[in-house]
């Protein structure tokens, strides 16, 4: 008995499947990856990345292998970003309060048996060595945007209370280490939740006064405030020197003003124009401390001047109110508070570190976004705009 043929049967099956497929191009395959990528935002980061990768040639050619490492920082951030942007909002929200309580436990963790170095315990021994104060820049603002969504619509003085009461306990653990630029960092975050949440500005104006007559008294009363032997109880040892090395950097030139005199020397001798690439003597010689880090500014004003900053703030400003554009047109109140904190974010990295290094600020421990070497900051800030394009994503999604 001979068995039919049954070649041109599954022809006829295959042959339209193959077609269909085979039509489909690459662009038309990976368009869906890429669907969660808001095209301004995205600009905007590439444009610091290669700011931030000209800058680091300049001033690291010549230490070890941190231009390398920066590239590198880089990648890994864009795949953060990459992935963390195909993710719902509405998955990160679930996140909020299991990486809160985990990022709170972890500092708690931190105080009893942290471990040490140069003065400040900071860091975590749990196999691996990690800084979990870290986690708190994203954890505190998912959680404080997670609380006001569960009460939109009904919100009481108790509510901004509470949310005050979360943000002051992570804040006040990461004084106690001392690190007082990430606590900065991260009451910025959380301050920027509440506020956006809707606190009246009479809460808000208080605050505001009382710091600028602070600030005021301060400056007035420098000679015997910072006067030898005297020693302010609110503030550690070398957080007063700070700030009056802030007020007068000329008391200790060789020692703690060396920082900040340096940094004005090197954003001066830059001019209108710079020096040019590779031609800082106050970067290549060494004078500025810090230079690949916390003092990058300086490094990139003395080779590009005045004109090359004002770029570079451009770009920043671009960046700033392209996420508070992504979180006014948010779907939701979560999305909308969380990508408003995670945008200022960038601009306290941005005036705090330009601010501190132009003397106008303390030193404190802030790199400069997309700019600085930095692993750990590099990582934050992948995963801060990978939130933002993730919000951005959900909005086309909901008019689609």
């Amino acid at each position: 008995m001979r068995v039919p043929s049954c070649g041109p049967v599954v022809g006829r099956i295959i042959q339209p499947i193959v077609q269909k497929f085979g039509s489909i191009s690459l662009r038309q395959r990976l368009a869906p990856w890429f669907s969660g990528f808001d095209g301004p935002l995205a600009f905007a980061v590439f444009m610091l990345a290669c700011a931030g990768l000209l800058t680091m040639y300049s001033s690291g050619w010549d230490h070890g292998t941190r231009f390398e490492d920066h590239g590198r920082n880089m990648l890994i951030a864009a795949t953060i970003m990459f992935f963390v942007a195909q993710v719902p909002p509405q998955r990160l929200m679930a996140l909020a309060v299991p990486l809160y309580v985990v990022g709170v436990g972890l500092l708690i963790a931190v105080a009893i048996f942290g471990i040490t170095k140069k003065g400040a315990r900071r860091w975590l021994n749990i196999g691996i060595t990690i800084q979990p104060s870290e986690i708190l820049k994203i954890a505190m603002p998912l959680m404080l945007a997670w609380w006001f969504q569960k009460r939109e619509g009904q919100m009481r003085p108790l509510d901004f209370g509470v949310a005050a009461l979360l943000l002051g306990v992570p804040v006040g653990l990461i004084m106690k280490q001392p690190d007082l630029g990430t606590a900065l960092l991260i009451l910025a975050a959380g301050l920027s939740v509440i506020f956006f949440a809707g606190m009246s500005w009479k809460l808000v104006l208080p605050p505001v006064v009382l710091g600028v007559v602070g600030i005021t008294l301060l400056v007035v009363l420098e000679p015997q405030l910072c006067a030898d032997g005297v020693r302010w109880v609110v503030l550690h040892d070398y957080q007063q020197q700070r700030i009056c090395t802030l007020l007068d950097p000329t008391r200790d030139p060789l020692g703690k003003g060396f920082h900040i005199i340096q940094g004005m020397i090197a954003i001066g001798s830059g001019g209108v124009f710079g020096v040019g690439f590779m031609q800082g003597t106050q970067t290549h010689l060494e004078f500025i401390p810090e230079r690949t880090t916390d003092f990058i500014f300086a490094a990139f004003s003395e080779e590009f001047g005045l004109l090359g900053n004002l770029c570079l703030i451009g770009a920043f400003t671009f960046l700033i109110l392209r996420g508070l554009t992504i979180a006014l047109e948010a779907p939701t109140l979560f999305s909308r508070l969380l990508a408003g904190s995670v945008t200022m974010i960038f601009f306290t990295y941005a005036f705090v570190n330009m601010g501190m290094v132009s003397g106008i600020l303390p030193v404190v421990g802030v790199p400069l976004p997309f700019i600085s070497y930095g692993g750990t900051a590099m990582v934050t800030l992948g995963l801060a705009v990978g939130i933002l394009m993730a919000i951005a994503n959900s909005k086309r999604l909901v008019q689609s």
